[in-house]
């Protein structure tokens, strides 16, 4: 019998707890879910868990398997749960919290081990992979996710339904580490972070600094060309304003604030779109302006727990491409295909053509704004934007932002991982809580609704995603230094500074690479920093006006004329329309 892979990831989290029961019996058992690649189980117990322990547990988790032991299933009244339980302290307080309202509650039990579960699980353990699973690694972990609980040992397993799978896996996890981007941020010379004095926030080098701000430039070209305006709002604004946009009652903790000596609360901006509003709101605005494309590149400070930040994936200072469209009813569904292909052709831009959409819709919240009619509007209007033009998405139930439903795009990378970029998100209430209008045709003043769009989302963690995506092979355009010009000896250093300043008379960045060390060396380590193109000059070159060329992932060597060459990286740096 087949069985879905999260059945069996669930079933391996159960044998994984047995045989830590039988390794280290003193252990406490919290839960641990199947989760996307394996599955994870919470324990408390005085030992710690290290690598040297992974093997051991591997080994009598295959013993158990092996044993084919059974699955089975029966239910039990809370009161006979309890005191099935009573040596097991967070199995209790689960029981004691919930209210089964005399329903009879589901256990599993595996060999020697019983746990509260609901299941499915495989029937015998002979249905299980012996080698399709491998521990990754042992985190803290917080009983139910507070801070104020106990810290749980968290061991995490990679699990598989064979072991080619898992094999495949593992091995595009070790091309994951190498392409890192905090491993490529250091190789490549482009950034660091400062946990100590600025956690979360990137310390931008040259050459990172300049594909942050080639990709802002790319973004603004293409918006300045489809009509944007682009705007700037304050990075500092009082708390009040948060409150009147609702994002203080969802995100106040996640703010960073302060009193000033007047015992007003100022907030450092979490986002943009307050600011936009504002700016919508200065002076008398007619239908005949509409639809407005404001557009914004916001830096946004929020507070990330320091066990969430990631490299460039996530941090806690960073930049989105924002913009804020206000259009009528009429002009809506026109103006959410328009958005969603321009972000499209964005990505295809980077290299980025597998896209995929998901329909994010309402949950049930304390924070949620709106009435439940507005609601139903703007998730019917996006939907039907999607089906009227064709567009395939799937719906992702609860996902909505807490002011609208939103349509977020996902992007496939080169080694199949899927990322969510950038976003349309349908907003029919901040408009109403900052009062804007619009004068319409009747001579009446009318309400627009308002479309939030991101398009690469937040600079740093679409650098990030291009960088692991590429292995830090960018395009040319988007390069910080596509050509190091590197002499073969001294003599040539003259002729390498003449191709250099011919490179930049031609605007492409170009530098010499002059130090006293053998030409190999330096060829050796302009590969290891992921230098696109190293020009080569010495005597034959420099007599006949030429250059030898090494490009990057090429093994053939190449040699043109100076001016060819000057030409060709001319257009190859260019950006693309």
């Amino acid at each position: 019998m087949s069985y879905e892979i999260e059945t069996i990831r669930h079933s391996l989290a159960h044998v994984l707890a047995a045989a830590v029961q039988h390794l280290y019996p003193d252990v406490k058992f919290a839960g641990g879910p199947a989760i996307e690649n394996g599955f994870y189980y919470d324990f408390d117990t005085e030992h710690r868990f290290t690598d040297e322990d992974f093997e051991k547990i591997e080994k009598e988790m295959r013993a158990l398997i092996k044993s084919n032991g059974r699955f089975e299933q029966r239910f039990v009244s809370r009161d006979e749960a309890m005191e099935i339980f009573a040596a097991q302290p967070y199995k209790t307080e689960w029981l004691r919290e919930y209210d089964a309202a005399g329903e009879k509650l589901s256990i599993y039990s595996f060999r020697d081990f019983t746990d509260l579960c609901r299941g499915p699980h495989v029937e015998s353990s002979k249905d299980l992979p012996r080698d399709g699973f491998k521990i990754r690694s042992v985190a803290g972990a917080y009983w139910k996710g507070d801070a104020k609980n106990k810290m749980l040992q968290r061991i995490y397993v990679d699990a598989f339904a064979s072991k080619e799978e898992l094999d495949a896996f593992l091995k595009m996890q070790e091309e994951a580490a190498a392409r890192d981007n905090r491993k490529l941020g250091r190789d490549m010379d482009l950034f660091h972070f400062e946990p100590e004095y600025a956690p979360g926030a990137v310390f931008w080098h040259d050459k990172g600094y300049r594909i942050y701000r080639r990709l802002i430039e790319y973004v603004r070209a293409r918006q300045e060309r489809a009509g944007y305006l682009e705007i700037s709002t304050p990075s500092v604004m009082d708390r009040c304003l948060w409150e009147r946009s609702g994002h203080w009652a969802k995100y106040g903790e996640h703010n960073y604030s302060g009193k000033t000596q007047d015992g007003k609360t100022f907030c450092v901006k979490p986002m943009s779109c307050p600011g936009g509003m504002l700016v919508f709101g200065q002076g008398i605005k007619s239908y005949k302006d509409l639809p407005m494309y404001l557009a914004e590149f916001g830096k946004v400070n929020r507070y990330e727990a320091a066990g969430g930040l990631s490299g460039l994936m996530r941090v806690r200072e960073f930049t989105q491409d924002d913009a804020h469209i206000f259009c009528t009813e009429e002009q809506l569904e026109t103006e959410v295909v328009k958005i969603l292909r321009f972000i499209k052709d964005i990505y295809s831009k980077f290299g980025f053509e597998k896209i995929s959409m998901k329909l994010a819709t309402r949950k049930e919240s304390e924070f949620r704004i709106g009435s439940d009619e507005i609601w139903d509007k703007a998730e019917g209007a996006l939907r039907h934007a999607l089906d009227a033009n064709g567009i395939e998405y799937e719906i992702a139930e609860g996902d909505a932002a807490f002011y609208g439903p939103k349509i977020d795009n996902y992007l496939k990378d080169s080694m199949g991982r899927i990322w969510q970029c950038g976003t349309v998100q349908l907003d029919m209430n901040l408009p109403e809580r900052f009062d804007l209008s619009y004068i319409g045709e009747d001579g009446e003043k009318h309400r627009p609704i308002m479309l939030h769009r991101a398009m690469l989302g937040s600079i740093e963690r679409f650098m990030g995603i291009l960088l692991e995506s590429t292995g830090g092979n960018l395009p040319l355009w988007l390069s910080p230094e596509p050509v190091v010009v590197t002499p073969i000896s001294e003599k040539f250093k003259d002729y390498a500074n003449e191709v250099v300043n011919a490179l930049r008379d031609a605007g492409v960045n170009a530098r010499a690479d002059l130090r006293d060390e053998k030409v190999n060396y330096k060829i050796r380590e302009l590969s290891m920093a992921k230098t696109p193109i190293i020009a080569v000059v010495g005597e034959k070159e420099q007599a006949d006006k030429n250059v030898t060329l090494r490009t990057l992932g090429v093994e053939q060597q190449e040699t043109m004329s100076l001016d060819a060459f000057v030409n060709k990286m001319r257009d190859a740096v260019k950006m693309p329309c």
